[in-house]
């Protein structure tokens, strides 16, 4: 009589090791709650664009010869690269700007490769005067600064700076952080003005000033002595350290007289010329722009800045200003939590749902394939390198109801072998087995709709493939749960009222209804006062059930 019943290999292999599935669970329970915590949190997915910008500076010049002399030998050389989709460039006075626009599908250092080939290509027909090579810039988001510290007091541009430094070199010391860009310091510089009057007196030209500079002002090696047997390197050092020095340079020599720097220019050591200013409260600023590290956790990374911030600040002095501007871990933070509030009351409306329905037992069966689908998901994301982003938390919200699907088929069925008379051992076995193959192509169906989402192309396919990635995973460990867990489960745990009749089951199915709403509202009060949004929201909903 038993062999006309199915029986599905996996399923029967877990319940005859059911010891070991209760192992499984608790290391899928305890291994994805460490993921979750660990797993790195930002607002939006680690993403490169395939746009490559290419600057070119040549001051002097008009836009149009800058587009003749620039802009066109480096797209013709462009024109000729595999994978490029589109070059656009833009001449103005001085400057010259090309985007180049490669396909998706390239990675992002193969792009930078042919970049730099045909910019290399185009070198010898630039101008020979250029001050400076095409700089070659890329779209990586992970090089968005989280947070910008700024430094701002009644302080001079040195002292200022000396402070800002002094913070730099501790916040890069933060494991999260790549690095640190300091923006709005003025740099030092040497200044030469010439009297032009005396330069012509003496004969001296401005070439006669540069070579004589660039010569004087120099660091070089001198080569190896040996010394009492031991070989020791020798340095020769020529740079200039102060304005004293570069005046009493030799420009020139006229029978044998030496013309000095000093004799036909003024020497200052000074700041740069300013290109933009930026103030707080009325005093000068020096930001940091902090970047992290790509797969770090944002979040982590700025707490660890706030903490080092707070122990340094005790250091500096009192009326020196740090403040933190534009900082993406509270908007992250924001968006995480409400994304998770909202995953964690679609679980209690499921297991509503399915109280109503089925029953506290049969409800509980069900619902704990919710948890278990989801960290088992999670876990994966977290092995495969996967930050916790909108993306992924939004795929976990639109599986949440899909998640039950499987465990409800196999938990109902195995109930009804069990009213048959069957043990909950065979019933276990055969209520699985004869509804396995529908629901593992019923998974399957699904996850053939969003398979073609994982291949998405351009640049929203960088940011959207998670979505079919954490759907196709979280499915996936629901199917796992419904054929091995829920079946272990349910042949030691299921019982059956042999009792209870169809108006019984009713109100027993009533009384656990109004038993979940009355949890809710207890939970929707102890929200308001502990300030929980996730539990508080419900309130208006446990409110519109009662009425």
């Amino acid at each position: 009589m038993k062999n006309k019943f199915k029986e599905f290999g996996l399923t029967s292999l877990a319940i005859d090791n059911a010891t070991s599935v209760f192992l499984v669970s608790f290391m899928i329970l305890l291994f994805g709650l460490q993921s979750y915590q660990n797993m790195p949190k930002q607002q939006y997915p680690d993403a490169s664009m395939p746009t490559i910008f290419v600057n070119t500076p040549y001051f002097g010049n008009s836009a149009e010869e800058i587009e003749n002399l620039i802009s066109r030998p480096i797209e013709k050389e462009f024109e000729g690269v595999e994978g490029i989709k589109s070059v656009n460039s833009t001449s103005i006075q001085d400057f010259s700007v090309i985007v180049a626009e490669f396909d998706a599908s390239l990675e992002m250092s193969e792009v930078l490769r042919k970049t730099k080939d045909a910019v290399d290509k185009a070198k010898s027909e630039l101008p020979t005067d250029l001050k400076k090579d095409p700089e070659i810039l890329e779209i990586n988001f992970s090089e968005i600064p989280i947070v910008t510290v700024n430094v701002s007091g009644d302080y001079s541009p040195d002292e200022l700076r000396a402070y800002a430094e002094q913070l730099e070199n501790k916040i890069e010391l933060i494991k999260e952080v790549s690095k640190v860009q300091m923006r709005g310091q003025q740099e030092r510089e040497m200044k030469i003005d010439v009297d032009l009057n005396k330069m012509q007196s003496l004969q001296v030209s401005f070439t006669d000033i540069e070579n004589a500079v660039k010569t004087e002002n120099l660091t070089m090696s001198g080569g190896e002595i040996v010394q009492n047997g031991f070989r020791r390197a020798v340095r020769i050092v020529g740079q200039f350290t102060s304005d004293i020095e570069l005046e009493n340079i030799i420009v020139k020599s006229e029978k044998q007289r030496p013309i000095y720097l000093k004799d036909i220019a003024t020497v200052k050591y000074g700041y740069k010329e300013r290109t933009s200013y930026a103030r707080s409260d009325g005093y000068p600023v020096i930001s940091l722009d902090v970047i992290k590290r790509k797969g770090k956790n944002l979040l982590a990374a700025a707490d660890e800045l706030k903490i080092v911030l707070a122990e340094e600040i005790n250091e500096l002095p009192s009326d020196l200003k740090v403040s933190l501007f534009n900082d993406q871990s509270v908007n992250t933070r924001n968006e995480v939590s409400n994304l998770e509030n909202s995953i964690i009351s679609g679980v209690i409306l499921v297991i509503l749902v399915l109280l109503f329905f089925l029953g506290l037992r049969n409800a509980s069966f069900v619902g704990i394939a919710i948890p278990l689908s989801m960290l088992m998901g999670i876990l994966f994301l977290y092995v495969s390198g996967t930050t916790m982003n909108i993306v992924v938390l939004f795929s976990l919200i639109l599986a949440l109801g899909l998640l039950v699907d499987n465990g409800i088929v196999v938990v109902e069925n195995i109930y009804r072998y069990m009213q048959d008379g069957y043990s909950s051992i065979e019933a276990a076995k055969f209520g699985t087995g004869e509804v396995a193959w529908p629901i593992i192509a019923s998974t399957a169906t699904t996850l053939a709709a969003f398979l073609p989402l994982a291949f998405w192309p351009g640049i929203m396919g960088e940011f959207m493939k998670f979505m079919p990635i954490t759907l196709m995973l979280v499915l996936g460990s629901s199917l796992f749960v419904a054929l091995v867990i829920n079946p272990v489960l349910t042949s030691r745990f299921m019982k059956v009222d042999t009792q209870a009749d169809e108006r019984s089951g009713y109100i027993t199915k009533r009384r656990n209804v109004f038993i979940g709403i009355a949890i809710m509202l207890l939970m929707a009060v102890a929200g308001h006062i502990i300030k929980i949004d996730w539990i508080r929201n419900l309130m208006l909903l446990a409110a519109a059930i009662v009425h």
